[in-house]
């Protein structure tokens, strides 16, 4: 009677076709252009519909190339008090992202930056309506700061003078 041999050796081309094929799928998802799109989320923006530098800052956003969805609200407070807005950084609208609050206006750039950090924290603000700021327009700009904040307090994130970052 004749001795079978096992096929190792097809056995193992198959198992090296597999992990080819493998590392081919992983390569592909890790390429940036993929993971961007799936790292891009919708910008849900809460505002006031009687506010136009609301209206400003969505068409920034947009102009960024940022998806944006805008739901319109009379009672801004319930939402900033859902969200847990501290009252020091209040502004004129609320934005929700992947997780995040954005508060004001905050320019892409900034948005950007957080969502590709992902820094432990609540989200981002800036306070007020500064001059210059995407949606607030006109005038000479001022500079700014847009605040990362959270449980363990708040903290410069990105300083603007309009939307140009300057640190």
């Amino acid at each position: 009677m004749k001795e079978r041999k096992p096929k190792m050796k097809q056995r193992a081309h198959v198992m090296t076709r597999r992990s080819l094929v493998g590392l081919m799928a992983a390569a592909v998802l890790a390429s940036p252009a993929v993971a961007a799109r799936a790292e891009e989320a919708t910008i849900t923006v809460h505002r006031d519909p009687s506010c136009g530098c609301c209206a400003g800052w969505v068409q920034h956003l947009r102009d960024a190339g940022l998806t944006v969805q805008v739901e319109e609200t009379a009672d801004l407070d319930a939402i900033r008090t859902r969200l847990g807005v501290p009252s020091d950084l209040v502004a004129c609208h609320t934005a929700e992202v992947a997780g995040y609050v954005v508060e004001g206006h905050v320019p892409a750039a900034a948005v950007r930056r957080l969502l590709s950090e992902r820094p432990i924290a609540k989200g981002l603000a800036v306070p007020g309506m500064p001059v210059g700021s995407p949606g607030m327009e006109g005038g000479k700009p001022q500079p700014y700061t847009v605040v990362l904040f959270g449980a363990d307090g708040q903290r410069p994130f990105m300083r603007f003078i309009g939307s140009q970052a300057i640190g």
